[in-house]
């Protein structure tokens, strides 16, 4: 269930500050709406509260996931800025990014976040917002920048999800709706991303899989609670690894060797190829006889699909699709 609430605070238009500085409810909404329909947004965002009137106009996005739900969703024309995308746009977003500035490769400084005057960050990991960050929450906040984390991506007990689930990515979906003013659009896309989910057949062989991240001593594989679980839960892959409590875990070659899995799940990022991983599987001793490296028993996952976001129950699909060519 969304941690959001809402209140509504009305007032006629003469006593709207006063009636503001008893009640908490902010001045005139930046947007078109009647001072009689301001609604205050109060969220519990991975245990920082944060109170807005009207929904941002100068948003910067931090991470793949939280660009393309933005896009998705269609608040393209308020976001002066993106950084630390995992990867290239899905084509049926790209457009709508055009002239959208990237202003860093990595996470920006708070100096180059403040530079731009943003009213909303909008960031994929909690990490995101530290000192050597963006900057942390509460400076942000004195600042007048409201900071936003992917609920999806919350680690606080109490918050992280304990497991990941496609309702708890389709809340953070209706929950950023709410917070960009973009409610209609994001009922569209979850009932568009159920649909879709639904008509998907997982493959009932009970076929065992390791999720391979990355890493090369040590590899770094989906554990039992995260996105990677969610994902080969839903396209029918049994998770070698399921029994581990975490999002992602560092393991070795030894206990990925005993596992004997079926099929390989390799993500693919620009910095970390599928292909590179088949070459290090192929040439590693260790896996180079298990059945699933000797027959190319793999499917591929893109790096942005990897995390909460728009693309999860599309992930499933491409998996369900490449089990059934093995």
């Amino acid at each position: 269930m969304s941690a959001t609430t809402r209140a509504l605070c009305a007032a006629p238009a003469a006593a709207l500050l006063l009636a503001a500085a008893l009640s908490g409810c902010a001045g005139t909404p930046t947007t078109s709406a009647a001072a009689s329909d301001e609604k205050t947004l109060t969220i519990d965002n991975c245990g920082t509260e944060l109170t807005i009137d009207a929904p941002p106009q100068r948003i910067l996005t931090i991470k793949s996931s939280t660009l393309e739900l933005a896009l998705a969703l269609g608040a393209g024309d308020r976001i002066i800025g993106s950084a630390f995308s995992d990867g290239p746009l899905p084509e049926e977003l790209a457009a709508d990014a055009d002239g959208i500035p990237i202003v860093s490769e990595k996470v920006p400084s708070q100096e180059a976040t403040l530079e731009l005057e943003p009213d909303l960050v909008f960031a994929g990991w909690e990490s995101n917002f530290s000192i050597e960050g963006v900057g942390e929450r509460a400076e942000l906040q004195k600042l007048g920048v409201t900071t936003y984390v992917a609920p999806a991506a919350c680690k606080a007990p109490g918050y992280m999800p304990d497991p990941l689930t496609f309702d708890t990515v389709f809340d953070g979906f209706a929950e950023a709706g709410e917070l960009l003013g973009e409610t209609d659009a994001a009922a569209t896309l979850i009932s568009d991303q159920r649909a879709q989910l639904e008509a998907i057949a997982p493959d009932d062989r009970g076929l065992s899989a390791v999720w391979y991240s990355s890493g090369t001593d040590q590899p770094f594989v989906g554990a039992g609670i995260g996105a990677p679980q969610m994902i080969m839960d839903a396209a029918g892959l049994d998770n070698v690894f399921a029994d581990v409590d975490d999002t992602w875990t560092s393991t070795s070659w030894e206990l990925i060797a005993d596992a004997d899995p079926d099929v390989i799940v390799l993500v693919d990022a620009a910095w970390n190829t599928a292909a590179s991983k088949i070459a290090l599987l192929t040439a590693n001793p260790i896996t180079a006889q298990l059945d699933a490296v000797k027959n190319g028993r793999y499917v591929i996952v893109d790096f942005p699909a990897t995390e909460a976001g728009i693309r999860n129950v599309d992930a499933v699909d491409s998996i369900v699709t490449q089990l059934g060519e093995l």
